[in-house]
C-alpha cells in the first residue's frame, strides 16, 4: 500500500526532463558537455560563413587609369596623379572614380615622368573608363565592381535573405526528422556549397552561390543551440546560450586572423569553408534530443539515451522516473492538441486585437528587433572601411562583443529588462551620434567611440531576446516570437548596404540612421511593462496584465 502510494505520489508531480535532468542526470555533466564542444564549434563556423562576405567583397581603393600619363603597367600612386584626379569629398583623399578632363579635345600623349597639370581642365570631371586597383584581394578586382558600390553591398542583402529563407526550411527539417539530421544536413551544406565557390567566375553565379549557401546551410546554428539546451539544465541555459554568442564572436575574430594571413578571396574561401566538411560526422557524434524524441512517441529510444546520458555522467537513472516522464510527455501531448484545437477555433490576429496592450507589443518589438539587427551587422560591415588595419579593426569590434554580452546576462538579473534596454539602445546612440561629429586624424577616439557603441548594442541583443519571450503568452509564444524575429530580420538585409548608403549620399549617414534609430527604440521601451519577476503568461488574459498586478511570482 505504501509503494503504491509513493508511485502514485511521483506520477502526481509530474516528473518532467528538467526534473530528471536537475535530480539525476545532472545538469551539466561529461554528456552535455560533448554537445556543448560540438555545438561551439557550430557556432564558430556559422560566424565564418554568415559574415565572410566582409572581407571577399570587401571595397578596393581604385583610381582612373589615365592614359596620357599611364605607362602599359600603371604605377598606383605615382606623384603626378593629383594632377590628373580631384579631390574625394572628405577633401583629403583623392576621388575613386573621376579625373580632370583634357584641356584638348585629343589627348595628347606625354612621358608619364612629366604629367603636368596643364594637360588637364581642372573644372571638368569625368568618369573613369578603365580603373587601377590597389591590390587584387576581393571579387571587386575580379568581377570588375570598382565603383559599383550597390552591386558589391548587395552581396550581403542576398547572402541575409538567404539566412531569412533558411528559417522555415531549417525548422521543418528540425521537427520533421530530428535536429540531429537538421544540423550535421545543413552544417555540411554550409561545407561544400562554400567551397564550391571558389570556382565562380562571374558577379551573377557568385552572388547566387551565397544565396543558396544561405538558404541550405546557415540554419544550423539555430539546431545546433536547440540541441544544446534541451539537454541542459536550467541553471545553466542562460550561461550556454550567452556563451553561443561569445564563440560566434570568437569565430569572427578568428575569420579576420585568417583573412590577414590568406587576403586573396578564393584561398580564404578554401580555409574557411573546407574545415566544415567534417560535420557530416555529426550524425554520429552527436545524440538526438530526448525532447524531440518524446515529442514523436518513441519512448524507447528517448529512454535509452537519457540511460546513456546518466551513464556517460556518472549518475544513476531509475525506471520509475521514466515511466513517470513518459506518462507526463503523454498527458502533455494531449493538453498541446487541445490548446491549438482551441486556439484555432480563432485567428491570432483577432485575438491579438482585442487585447490592447499585447498587439502594443506586437507593434514596438519588430522595430527593436529591426533596429537591434540593422546596428549589430551595419557595425560589423563598417568595420573594415574604418581607419587603419581592417583587420585589426574587426577584431576589435567582434571582440567587444563578447563583454556586452556577459554584462548584459549580470545587469539583466540585477536590475531588470528595461533599464538594460533603454540604456544599450541610448548609449549606443550616444555614440553613433558622437562618431559623426569627431574630426578626421582622430583615428583612436574615433575607434574607441565605435566600439563602445558594438558593446551596447550587444547588450541590447541579449536583453532583447529575452524581454520579447516574456511580453507573449505561453499559448501562442512561438508564432509571436517568430512573427518578431522575421520582421527583425529586415534590418540585417538592410545592413550590408550601409556602405553604399554613405557612399550614394554622405559619408556619416549609416551612424544618422543608426544613432536616430537607437533613439526611437529606446523610447518604445518605455510603452511596455517590466518583466523581471514576475510569472511568465500562459494565456493572453495574463500577457494583456503584466505590470498590472501587484503580487509578483518568482520564475
Amino acid at each position: 500500500m505504501d509503494v503504491k502510494t509513493e508511485e502514485q505520489r511521483d506520477v502526481k508531480r509530474k516528473i518532467d526532463l528538467d526534473t530528471i535532468l536537475v535530480e539525476e542526470i545532472g545538469q551539466f555533466g561529461k554528456f552535455q558537455l560533448r554537445t556543448y564542444v560540438l555545438a561551439v564549434i557550430v557556432a564558430i563556423f556559422v560566424a565564418w560563413g554568415s559574415t565572410e562576405y566582409v572581407f571577399t567583397t570587401a571595397r578596393i581603393s581604385t583610381r582612373c587609369v589615365i592614359p596620357e600619363c599611364d605607362g602599359d603597367q600603371p604605377e598606383w600612386s605615382p606623384y603626378w596623379l593629383p594632377n590628373a584626379l580631384p579631390l574625394a569629398s572628405n577633401q583629403i583623399s583623392l576621388d575613386n572614380c573621376q579625373r580632370f578632363g583634357n584641356v584638348s579635345v585629343l589627348p595628347r600623349l606625354v612621358d608619364s615622368d612629366t604629367c603636368p597639370s596643364s594637360l588637364f581642365d581642372r573644372s571638368r570631371r569625368l568618369p573613369c573608363d578603365e580603373y587601377v586597383y590597389e591590390n587584387t584581394n576581393t571579387v571587386v578586382y575580379d568581377f570588375e565592381l570598382a565603383c559599383m558600390e550597390w552591386a558589391r553591398t548587395l552581396i550581403g542583402t542576398i547572402r541575409t535573405l538567404g539566412a531569412v529563407v533558411a528559417l522555415p526550411v531549417t525548422g521543418y527539417i528540425s521537427d520533421r526528422w530530428g535536429r540531429r539530421v537538421a544540423l550535421s544536413i545543413t552544417a555540411f551544406n554550409s561545407g561544400w556549397l562554400g567551397v564550391l565557390r571558389y570556382w565562380a567566375g562571374t558577379y551573377i553565379g557568385f552572388t547566387v552561390s551565397e544565396f543558396i549557401e544561405a538558404v541550405v546551410g546557415s540554419g544550423c546554428y539555430t539546431s545546433a543551440y536547440i540541441l544544446m539546451m534541451e539537454f541542459m539544465g536550467p541553471k545553466y541555459r542562460v550561461a550556454a546560450g550567452a556563451s553561443m554568442m561569445t564563440f560566434f564572436s570568437v569565430g569572427q575574430i578568428l575569420m579576420a586572423l585568417i583573412a590577414w594571413a590568406l587576403p586573396y578571396w578564393k584561398h580564404l574561401t578554401l580555409a574557411l569553408y573546407i574545415p566544415q566538411l567534417f560535420t557530416i560526422s555529426y550524425f554520429w557524434l552527436i545524440s538526438e534530443s530526448a525532447r524531440w524524441y518524446m515529442s514523436k512517441g518513441r519512448f524507447e529510444e528517448s529512454e535509452a539515451l537519457l540511460k546513456k546520458a546518466a551513464r556517460v555522467n556518472g549518475r544513476q537513472l531509475s525506471d520509475k522516473s521514466l515511466e513517470a516522464l513518459r506518462q507526463n510527455a503523454i498527458e502533455e501531448a494531449k493538453r498541446r492538441a487541445l490548446e491549438s484545437e482551441t486556439a484555432s477555433q480563432e485567428w491570432l490576429v483577432m485575438t491579438v486585437f482585442r487585447h490592447k496592450r499585447v498587439l502594443l507589443r506586437c507593434i514596438v518589438a519588430p522595430i527593436w528587433w529591426i533596429t537591434s539587427t540593422f546596428i549589430s551587422y551595419g557595425l560589423t560591415v563598417n568595420a573594415v572601411n574604418l581607419s587603419g588595419n581592417m583587420y585589426i579593426n574587426y577584431m576589435l569590434v567582434a571582440s567587444a562583443e563578447i563583454p556586452g554580452q556577459w554584462v548584459a546576462v549580470y545587469l539583466l538579473r540585477k536590475i531588470g529588462r528595461k533599464p538594460v534596454l533603454i540604456l544599450s539602445f541610448w548609449s549606443c546612440a550616444a555614440c553613433q551620434i558622437a562618431y559623426v561629429f569627431i574630426p578626421e586624424g582622430y583615428h583612436e577616439i574615433s575607434l574607441t567611440v565605435y566600439l563602445v557603441a558594438k558593446f551596447s548594442i550587444a547588450m541590447e541583443v541579449v536583453a532583447v531576446y529575452i524581454y520579447t519571450a516574456e511580453l507573449y503568452p505561453t499559448v501562442r509564444r512561438q508564432s509571436l516570437f517568430a512573427f518578431t524575429s522575421m520582421i527583425g530580420r529586415v534590418g540585417s538585409m538592410l545592413a550590408p548596404l550601409t556602405p553604399a548608403f554613405g557612399e550614394q549620399w554622405f559619408e556619416e549617414l549609416p551612424f544618422v540612421l543608426f544613432g536616430s534609430m537607437a533613439l526611437l527604440a529606446g523610447a518604445l521601451i518605455f510603452l511596455t511593462p517590466e518583466t523581471r519577476g514576475t510569472k511568465l503568461p500562459d494565456t493572453f488574459e495574463e500577457a494583456n496584465n503584466i505590470g498590472r498586478n501587484v503580487d509578483k511570482t518568482e520564475k
